[in-house]
């Protein structure tokens, strides 16, 4: 038996319309790239994929399983929680929350995506609430890895280096390690 509401039904037309209007507009620059295999609507049309299938399982879910309160599952619920910001801390918190994307875009250029991102994802995490060090590194090189599989050895997409001198020379050990690894895969 279906436990799909209307809301359920119009957010996921909303997330496939999205994903038809990208990958309708992904044709207007699709262009072959010497260096990269698939061209330059390869990775856009590999997350779109992604997009697809995480909301065609949140539909699926959805459909069995409904929105409502599940024993064991933590923010699934249809009822407005009461968010205070009473304390000082918590509207700290939220400023914090807010400002560390721009924070981290910011550092892009002179830090470099290979020394930014497990420090933002690390504080992120933290920022989140979760205390427990082991779980913060573990999460944080988990993720880490994973982008650096993404886009450099899957995607081998040019990533920010940064221009100041630890962080640079930081990257340019990351990359020489990527054309390595290609060139001994033979990309």
């Amino acid at each position: 038996m279906s436990k799909l509401k209307t809301n359920h039904i119009v957010e996921t037309l909303i997330w496939l319309t999205i994903i038809a209007v990208f990958f309708v507009y992904s044709f207007e620059f699709d262009q072959e790239i010497e260096i990269y295999i698939f061209g330059a609507t390869g990775w856009p049309r590999v997350i779109l994929g992604f997009l697809l299938l995480v909301t065609m399982g949140n539909f699926l879910h959805l459909y069995k399983k409904g929105s409502e309160v599940q024993k064991g599952r933590v923010g699934i619920t249809d009822q407005e929680e009461n968010i205070t910001y009473d304390s000082l801390d918590s509207i700290w918190k939220l400023i914090a929350i807010l400002s560390l994307p721009l924070i981290f875009a910011w550092s892009l250029k002179p830090v470099g995506f290979y020394s930014a991102t497990p420090i933002f994802i690390a504080l992120t995490i933290l920022l989140l609430g979760e205390k427990r060090i082991k779980w913060v590194l573990g999460i944080t090189l988990f993720i880490y890895l994973l982008l650096i599989v993404l886009f450099m050895v899957i995607l081998n997409a040019p990533l920010p280096q940064g221009n100041i001198s630890p962080f640079y020379d930081f990257s340019a050990f990351m990359l020489t390690l990527n054309t390595n690894l290609h060139q001994s895969l033979n990309f």
